[in-house]
């Protein structure tokens, strides 16, 4: 399904251009970035309090976030991720820095003067109130005629397909029926951006997945850039075009989920983001971006080091299970005894214990050709996948 070609040539009328770009860089990333992001967060401190019981929730904090992306912010709990998109939203204002929307500084602006609207995660919708009545509250607002709220309306339950449930009342449908038109209540006035603190963690597994791919198409067709929430990893990784993650209230690496994901520079990163192996080593050589390591469990590899990362002495580097596979003993990189093995279906996870006593984790794809690995007490060698070593920042 498209989006209603009438409301398409409404929001480019009521939008200032909008930039094809679909990516969030910082200055520090691509110095040719676009010139007006449409959320640029400038050396933003958030404190909570006064004196010596002052809680710094954000700490210093820059981030730009393009034109029609979608951008996430994601962390564990206290991380300042909340803090900072309340700060977007209005609901609070920095104690030092700036938030500038489309170039304008919007610090100090109230809620209803910024173009940004907010999906919470207990949605707030109006129970009294039918679907059609909910959608349309918030450009009966903003005062527009009649005919205009009608015809936003009818065009945003098309969107959220809800047209068969348009004037039942909100708490005669189900959680995620509640998700799309708090969706569609947000999107009708049109903002600049839309902001999304954790909407799908009150839905079961099976109807957040199909929900992560509705927001992702919602966003697509609308072309506005969504904020979105989570301290859930695969949520971040389905959904987004970049991703910040946070903790303590800073920005440790801004990226594609593929860069995340395969280049973490932080070892909070690589740990936070899907399953990972750190192995303990020390740097023989470096240059060039790259590493020889003699690896505290055995054997010599080559690793990658980014940028900013130093290379020197004692190190710590990571690699993935599903990067890394098993090979005659005395073959590959490392070597050790077999310690578990856990069947998921399409793969098997095989836990090894190095010569250093230390756990390795390797993720065996599972096939009626293969057989199964060897079965716990068998020694086995690992080999590692080339570029998949790296080098991290404690």
């Amino acid at each position: 399904m498209r989006f209603p070609a009438r409301l398409c040539l409404d929001w480019r009328m009521d939008q200032d251009s909008i930039s094809p770009a679909r990516a969030a860089e910082t200055p520090q990333e691509t110095p040719a970035a676009q010139a007006v992001p449409a959320i640029d967060v400038l050396n933003v401190s958030k404190l909570f309090g006064e004196g010596q019981s002052a809680v710094r929730a954000l700490d210093d904090v820059s981030v730009a976030i393009g034109e029609n992306a979608f951008f996430t912010l994601l962390g564990p709990s206290g991380c300042g991720k909340t803090t900072l998109l309340r700060l977007i939203a209005g609901f609070d204002h920095p104690s030092a820095g700036q938030i500038l929307l489309r170039g304008e500084d919007i610090s100090e602006l109230p809620p209803n003067q910024r173009s940004v609207n907010t999906v919470f995660q207990s949605y707030a919708l109006f129970p009294h109130m039918t679907v059609r009545q909910n959608i349309g509250f918030g450009p009966k607002m903003l005062g527009w005629d009649k005919a205009r709220i009608d015809r936003t309306v009818t065009d945003m339950l098309a969107l959220v397909r809800m047209e068969a449930l348009a004037d039942r009342r909100t708490d005669q449908i189900s959680g995620g029926q509640q998700q799309r038109v708090a969706l569609a209540r947000a999107l009708a006035p049109r903002p600049k951006v839309l902001l999304l603190d954790e909407p799908l963690s009150a839905l079961d597994y099976k109807l957040r997945k199909e929900m992560q791919t509705e927001l992702k198409r919602l966003q697509h067709e609308t072309g506005i850039t969504f904020i979105f929430v989570t301290h859930d990893q695969e949520e971040a990784l389905t959904m987004s075009d970049r991703i910040a993650v946070m903790s303590a209230g800073r920005i440790l690496q801004i990226g594609s989920p593929r860069e995340i994901y395969l280049h973490p520079r932080e070892r909070f990163v690589a740990d936070f983001i899907g399953d990972t192996n750190f192995l303990a080593a020390e740097v023989i050589e470096a240059g060039g971006g790259m590493a020889r390591l003699r690896l505290a469990g055995g054997g010599e590899a080559e690793a990658t080091v980014p940028e900013g990362v130093a290379a020197t002495g004692r190190v710590t580097a990571s690699v993935r299970p599903e990067q890394a596979r098993l090979v005659a003993p005395g073959q590959g990189a490392l070597t050790g005894r077999v310690a578990g093995r856990v069947y998921f279906g399409t793969d098997t996870l095989v836990t090894l214990r190095l010569a250093d006593d230390s756990a390795f984790t390797l993720r065996v794809q599972n096939s009626l050709t293969d057989g199964e690995p060897p079965g716990e007490g068998a020694e086995a060698g690992i080999a590692l996948a080339p570029g998949a070593l790296q080098v991290l920042r404690d």
